[in-house]
């Protein structure tokens, strides 16, 4: 997750088709799992076929009812890692849209610090980079009323169900995970962990200890969430229903099996200085992002020194122009304005007119979050009370999953 851990959002529709999980678990698990080979293979591609299918959907407001019958909402989950600055990428991708989903649903938002020494890090940092992102969840608008703000490792039932569920998890499945392999890749074997190829049950185990019912995903966490379903899948099969009942659990599933949440737009801010590339912590130059908290003559400077092209005039979805629509895209979604808005607005224009445009676009949308973050770290005691609180709300949730996991895995009672 270096990457938000799911970070991003909206929506599903109605008519998705019945995914695998809704079934009965006598009727669809014990077929798929009761042999291994082609008839595991093919429960894997109903899930596949089901996850492709919801993630296709792409509109601006959840059609899914965030309440049932009884009123009690659905929950979801998300975190951004604490290493390097928070940028313009983290914040239209994933943190902006949890101001909306924290007024319709249950939500927990949390700073996935244990997800981030995945990699060599600096640990004079680690606790001061915590709260920098804290602070700045908050000054975005998370509102600690409404959803729990914690820091993933204040709860220790993660680590815990993470052994768990790793010993449930195939190493087959953890070796095709992409971004194992592209960062190991980079790293060399010699510097690269146990915890790199490990993190999806982190990942996953951060997301099933809270039933999440929604997890907002951006592009690059697709296979990292239906990781996460295979595996609620596959240990409801192999301690749920009677066989949990019968060591006095209330049989059943364990896990809800989460649903993507998929935004419309956002999911994927590109960098600056590569239109192909997403906009990244870990990109080596600082040219290439846009960080929340940078004044307004840096902000100008990356504008002005950003890739463009040469076509005239200005365009989304051309894709011979990925800078062009990424830029476009930026400006669309700091000023909340229609696409079709600003399609009118900008294709005549050339990219002298545009980049100013864009700067006091961007500078006029981060000032108030640069003033708020101010204020909240200007006062240490208002951020630990809201980070003790959320932890403590989260772990009464997390604590309740992690005894059924270990009651129906046979462990002794404590």
């Amino acid at each position: 997750m270096g990457r938000s851990i799911l970070s991003q959002f909206f929506l599903l529709s109605n008519t998705y088709p019945r995914s695998i999980s809704s079934l009965p678990c006598g009727v669809h698990l014990s077929k798929c799992l009761s042999r291994t080979g082609a008839v595991q293979q093919q429960r894997r591609v109903r899930l596949g076929e089901n996850f492709r299918c919801l993630c296709s959907v792409s509109v601006s407001e959840p059609s899914t009812s965030a309440t049932s019958s009884s009123s009690v909402k659905k929950r979801i989950v998300s975190g951004v890692q604490p290493t390097g600055s928070i940028h313009l990428g983290n914040y239209l991708g994933a943190i902006k849209n949890w101001i909306d989903l924290q007024n319709t649903y249950e939500t927990l938002f949390f700073i996935v610090d244990l997800h981030a020494i995945t990699l060599p890090y600096d640990t004079q940092q680690l606790s001061k980079a915590t709260k920098d992102t804290a602070a700045l969840y908050l000054a975005c608008g998370v509102d600690s009323s409404k959803a729990s703000v914690f820091v993933q490792s204040h709860v220790r039932a993660h680590v815990e169900l993470m052994w768990l569920l790793s010993s449930a998890t195939p190493i087959g499945w953890l070796n095709r995970m992409i971004q194992f392999k592209e960062k190991s890749r980079k790293a060399g074997d010699e510097n690269v962990g146990v915890a790199l190829l490990t993190y999806p049950v982190l990942m996953a185990s951060d997301i099933l200890l809270y039933q999440s019912d929604f997890v907002p995903v951006g592009e690059d966490q697709k296979q990292h969430l239906e990781l996460t379903r295979e595996l609620a899948e596959r240990v409801n099969y192999l301690y749920g229903g009677r066989k949990w009942k019968k060591l006095g659990g209330r049989g059943g599933a364990i896990f809800k099996v989460p649903e993507p949440l998929i935004p419309p737009t956002g999911a994927r801010v590109m960098s600056l200085t590569d239109g192909l590339s997403k906009m990244s912590k870990s990109a080596p130059s600082d040219q290439s992002r846009i960080n929340l908290l940078d004044p307004k003559d840096v902000i100008s400077n990356k504008i002005k020194r950003c890739k463009t092209d040469a076509f005239p005039g200005l365009e989304f979805d051309n894709p011979e122009r990925p800078e062009c629509n990424n830029l476009l895209s930026i400006y669309q979604l700091v000023t909340s304005k229609t696409k079709q808005e600003v399609v009118e607005e900008c294709r005549d224009m050339n990219w002298g007119t545009f980049k100013p445009l864009l700067t006091d676009a961007l500078v006029d949308h981060l000032h108030p979050i640069q003033t708020r973050y101010a204020e909240i770290m200007s006062d240490t005691a208002y951020l630990d009370n809201i980070l003790a609180e959320g932890a403590s709300k989260a772990a009464a949730i997390a604590d309740a999953t992690l005894n059924n996991v270990y009651q129906a895995m046979g462990f002794l009672r404590r």
